[in-house]
């Protein structure tokens, strides 16, 4: 098997993966992998199980794609935009996560109220501001926040993550929904009690040298 084609089955099953783990549903969300110099990312409006590795679209890095194929997802810019930012991202997925989904509506970012929270590479998860999906301005929005960050909400939207692979930028999407659910829960109890900023320093300094 190609190094091309295991990564776009690999996009395939993460897909698929982020609805069975709830992350996701129906033709919501959108997963890339840095690829060619460009991307390969899930075409526009294929919902998990009809996708194949050969529906998935090669985007080149001016934007371009194969005419008469598969259209690339609407929010193809913010991926490529991401990419083109962000030399350390080789994956990025994008969902509609039932409690991420909840605090960007309400403009809420994720405070330190868990040391989980440092897995989106800071000490908060921020909320990107508005715009239309797939827009350009949606793009810079996006590109923008996540400066520092591995992942962060979008205003009225959802949650976006990059990782050094799809496992981890999966991985860092599904913390991040769990520390949203439980921000979440703790607002209904009279809010959290977060962590200082040298206790956040900590755990980020501890992450550089966590796991095998």
């Amino acid at each position: 098997m190609s190094e091309e084609q295991a990564l776009r089955e690999a996009i395939v099953a993460t897909m698929r993966a982020m609805e069975a783990r709830g992350l996701n549903r129906g033709t919501s969300g959108n997963v890339s992998a840095r690829w060619d110099g460009g991307m390969l990312v899930t075409p526009s409006g294929v919902v998990p199980d009809a996708l194949t590795p050969a529906s998935i679209v090669a985007v080149r890095a001016d934007g371009t794609f194969a005419e008469g194929g598969n259209r690339p997802s609407s929010e193809w810019r913010m991926h490529l935009g991401i990419y083109c930012r962000r030399p350390d991202a080789q994956a990025v997925v994008h969902c509609h996560s039932r409690h991420a989904t909840i605090l960007a509506c309400a403009g809420l970012p994720i405070p330190p109220l868990h040391y989980m929270v440092a897995v989106s590479g800071g000490d908060t998860v921020p909320v990107a501001p508005y715009a239309t999906f797939g827009s350009e301005e949606l793009a810079a929005s996006v590109v923008e926040t996540l400066q520092g960050r591995r992942a962060c909400l979008m205003a009225n939207h959802g949650l976006i993550a990059l990782g050094r692979d799809l496992r981890s930028a999966l991985a860092i999407t599904e913390e991040m929904e769990e520390q949203a659910a439980v921000y979440w829960g703790t607002l209904a109890i009279g809010g959290p009690r977060l962590l200082n900023e040298e206790q956040i320093d900590a755990v980020l300094r501890a992450f550089k040298g966590y796991g095998q």
